[in-house]
């Protein structure tokens, strides 16, 4: 296993495969790459399913356990399946999707390998989640967690993204996910660096200090050092698990990360926040990988911490001493 100079092994890699999306959520930066997304058929520039597979037969001889999918919305790859299928059996798999075609096709990935979800749900009214996602698809989200439950996943976890158009549904979402078994919910801190609208903000805290009233217990998991917490529902019928992520200016969570992400294009990627670090992996043949593999795990860098750090003023700013080091490289 690959350990970079802080001391972080590599265990999990992400991998884009597509920046195509059929919705245009607000708060979206394609995995810290902005907003990308041209037409909806498939580009020639997309990694193909060799490419993918190779890569992970490659990340695996480094002793890295765990890929997620990503997008754009992975799943309008229509090789999703051969791609789960052809992962190597030690990596567990995961899909980040917004859930618009699980139906019809949660049964086959689940058949393919994969064996965890996390489905984008922003609200619980339609009107509101269609003003985040530019999109009418919210019956058809609903569709797509019922399908992954029904198809066994276990668990599913609903991802939100906690910002001023949506702080106000993270109650009932937490009693959603409380009455609905099978169910977690994971609250994203919103990233206004890299999305641009940092009037949206909104303070992760005040959500952290609101669900350690409402938790019966708090548990914390040790990637990125993050807190778990259980909730009961209102009515006292169910208990729900509740994570919040929350990168922003959080040294603690820059020191916890284990991943190391590839792009839809073929490059890998050190740090989301990033993209001065992208590394090339050639004509994808397994000794160019390796090669890529290891030059982007040595040059990673804690993001907040050590490639930003707080100057006397106790403002973040860049860590002159980190591009120094990439302009030269």
């Amino acid at each position: 296993m690959l350990t970079d100079e802080f001391g972080r092994e590599v265990t999990g890699v992400r991998v884009s495969l597509t920046d195509r999306c059929n919705f245009d959520c607000v708060y979206c930066h394609n995995e810290g790459l902005g907003d990308t997304r041209g037409p909806m058929d498939p580009q020639d520039d997309e990694m193909s399913t060799d490419d993918v597979v190779t890569f992970l037969e490659v990340a695996a001889e480094f002793g890295v356990d765990s890929v997620k999918f990503t997008g754009g919305e992975p799943m309008l790859r229509q090789d999703l399946e051969e791609i789960i299928q052809r992962t190597p059996e030690q990596m567990e798999v995961s899909l980040t999707t917004n859930g618009t075609f699980l139906p019809g096709r949660a049964e086959d990935l689940v058949d393919a390998g994969l064996e965890r979800v996390n489905v984008s749900q922003d609200a619980l009214d339609p009107e509101d989640f269609a003003a985040v996602t530019k999109s009418g698809a919210y019956d058809k989200v609903l569709e797509g967690v019922d399908a992954a439950l029904n198809a066994g996943l276990d668990p599913v976890k609903l991802n939100m993204v906690v910002f001023e158009h949506t702080a106000g549904y993270v109650p009932e979402m937490v009693n959603h996910v409380a009455e609905n078994e099978g169910l977690q919910l994971q609250l994203i801190e919103y990233m206004p660096e890299l999305t641009g609208k940092p009037e949206w903000n909104i303070d992760i805290e005040r959500v952290h200090g609101w669900l350690a009233k409402q938790a019966t217990e708090i548990e914390y998991r040790e990637m990125h050092n993050r807190k778990r917490y259980w909730i009961e529902h209102d009515d006292g019928e169910g208990r729900g698990m509740v994570e919040i992520v929350d990168p922003v200016e959080n040294p603690t969570f820059c020191a916890n990360c284990h991943r190391v992400r590839v792009t839809h294009k073929g490059y890998l990627k050190g740090c989301l926040n990033r993209n001065d670090d992208l590394k090339p992996m050639g004509e994808m043949t397994k000794p160019e990988i390796r090669e890529a593999f290891r030059a982007v795990v040595s040059s990673r860098v804690p993001y907040y911490g050590e490639y930003m750090v707080k100057n006397d003023a106790g403002e973040w700013e860049v860590n002159d001493k980190y591009i120094e080091e990439f302009a030269g490289a």
